[in-house]
């Protein structure tokens, strides 16, 4: 008889404790079933022309030793510099990006028979002078020319402009997924912003002058987000 007690009042104990399980459990359902939410991504572009063009120009000095090599190519680079400048180029658009310094081997690689030294300068412009200033840079004596990278003044507004349009197109994409799923759009739970970099687009040439032709064409301002709405 002792047993049977014991083990009805283990029953007991256990149907109390699912019954006051059961309605956590209920209400934990309850909640997970009303929050709900469509996440999209959305992508927008804004189109312009650079406006700007940033060119390296180097200078490169062969002599028998390092002094003579390294003092003849300070010259030729301070007569570069010069000739930026006199082009129109401000000082504040003019960084040094090189100097180097190395030893020339004879072909067996035993001896040293010379020193290269060379010096490298970044100058940026408005694009429409980008022409004009590398004909003056080689001009005084620049024997290496890279660029040009364009990049455009306002890209700050211009990329602004791209995020309204992604997140239009963010809203676009969630309204139809709405409607086809037949539920209503709510408000915005959350934004994410993406990373893009500007992507270079070719456009028809522009009349030469007489100078090295640069050709802007143009570029595209990307943006794309991640936006969560809730739905109801």
């Amino acid at each position: 008889m002792k047993k049977i007690l014991i083990l009805s009042g283990a029953l007991l104990v256990a149907a109390a404790i699912a019954g006051i399980a059961q309605p956590h459990f209920a209400r934990s359902a309850t909640a997970a079933a009303g929050d709900r939410t469509i996440t999209v991504s959305g992508n927008g572009v804004s189109t312009t022309v650079p406006d700007r063009a940033s060119f390296q120009f180097g200078v490169t000095t062969n002599a028998r030793d390092a002094k003579a090599a390294l003092a003849q190519n300070a010259s030729d680079a301070a007569a570069v510099i010069a000739a930026l400048k006199a082009a129109g180029i401000p000082a504040s658009d003019i960084q040094t990006s090189g100097v180097s310094l190395s030893p020339q081997t004879s072909p067996d690689g035993t001896s040293v028979i010379g020193y290269t030294a060379s010096n490298t300068v970044t100058a940026a412009m408005p694009i429409e002078k980008a022409g004009t200033v590398v004909d003056a840079a080689v001009n005084a004596g620049a024997n290496n020319v890279y660029g040009p990278s364009l990049t455009v003044s306002d890209q700050s507004s211009l990329y602004q402009d791209a995020l309204k349009k992604a997140f239009a197109d963010a809203k676009g994409k969630a309204q139809a997924l709405a409607a086809a799923a037949g539920v209503q759009l709510g408000a915005v739970e959350s934004i994410a912003e993406g990373d893009n970099a500007p992507i270079a687009l070719p456009m028809a040439a522009k009349a030469a002058d007489g100078s090295t032709p640069i050709e802007p064409g143009t570029q595209q301002i990307q943006a794309s987000v991640s936006v969560t709405f809730s739905v109801s």
